[in-house]
């Protein structure tokens, strides 16, 4: 019962968060410095999370296949390779080290 609260606290929450955004002015959204940040900040957000869960295992750094599988989808990017190409080139880079190394 405990989870079906929590859930509905969160549903609410996040209604409340969206309510918020659309009651922000307009003079407010136009800005320069708030349309830099409204496009900065969900690639620093999603390059931190990728981070952590790469690198991260607990308190722990760690470098094991995902690192090699991120690597592999740097170098792809980097090659202007489709979305498609990137993430099937981490899966093959980690799934290929992980046999490896057991």
């Amino acid at each position: 019962m405990n989870v079906w609260i929590a859930v509905a606290v969160t549903a609410v929450g996040c209604y409340a968060v969206k309510l918020i955004g659309l009651l922000v002015p307009t003079g407010v959204l136009e800005r320069p410095l708030v349309q830099r940040l409204a496009a900065l900040l969900p690639v620093a957000l999603l390059a931190a999370l990728t981070a952590q869960q790469t690198f991260a295992d607990g308190h722990d750094l760690v470098v094991d296949a995902k690192a090699a599988g991120l690597a592999a989808a740097a170098v792809a990017l980097f090659l202007r390779a489709p979305f498609l190409v990137v993430v099937a080139a981490a899966v093959l880079v980690t799934a290929g080290v992980r046999a490896l190394t057991g």
